[in-house]
């Protein structure tokens, strides 16, 4: 009879955090530089929402997965595809995929996914109350974001365009304080950066 032998092999990866945050953080901040008029058109925003706002995110949201970072993985995930939608929603609106599509495209669809997102967001700002207050406040914005972008969208009121920018603004500089933090109190093992400690 022969005798198996059995190994388990563990499978350590970093915590994706910092990457996922950084991704949001500069994202927002291009497009805040937009909509508050520093800078001009779209087209330059798109590289930077694919790549870094998308695909960082979502790398984050994979390696989240595997840490069982439920709130992460999710955020990370929806968010960064989030921002993939948006630059396809753009290319259509720019043209890219050519006139038939630019004409058809209905703007009010791109508000739905915006309320979606928005409802979403809601949920996941109620978990920040187990985290900590930088995370609750930036949940607040990204929501305050969401809500003004799609008031934006049905309305192209040029006010809810302005909270837009502020809101995703504050968002951005948000976003590199919590990676900052999160970044530096883990590599030092102890707290560099302070975030506050969970409301629940």
């Amino acid at each position: 009879m022969s005798q198996e032998n059995v190994f388990t092999v563990k499978s350590q990866v970093a915590d994706p955090t910092t990457l996922g945050l950084f991704g949001l953080a500069l994202v927002t901040m291009v497009a805040a530089s937009n909509k508050l008029g520093i800078t001009t058109d779209v087209s330059g925003i798109i590289p930077w929402a694919i790549f870094i706002g998308g695909i960082a995110q979502v790398i984050a949201s994979i390696f989240d997965f595997k840490h069982n970072n439920l709130f992460g993985a999710t955020a990370f995930s929806a968010y960064g595809l989030f921002w993939i939608g948006v630059s396809f929603t753009w290319m259509i609106n720019l043209g890219f995929f050519g006139e038939p599509m630019k004409e058809a495209l209905d703007m009010g669809q791109f508000g739905f996914a915006l309320l979606g997102f928005f409802i979403f967001s809601l949920f996941m700002t109620v978990s920040t109350l187990k985290m900590n207050p930088v995370m609750l406040i930036l949940m607040l914005f990204i929501d305050l974001l969401l809500f003004a972008l799609m008031m934006y969208t049905f309305t192209h009121s040029h006010t809810w365009g302005f909270v837009a920018g502020i809101a995703e603004a504050a968002t951005s500089l948000l976003s590199f304080y919590m990676m900052g933090a999160k970044y530096l109190n883990t590599f030092f093992g102890k707290t560099i950066i302070p975030v506050g400690k969970p409301l629940i």
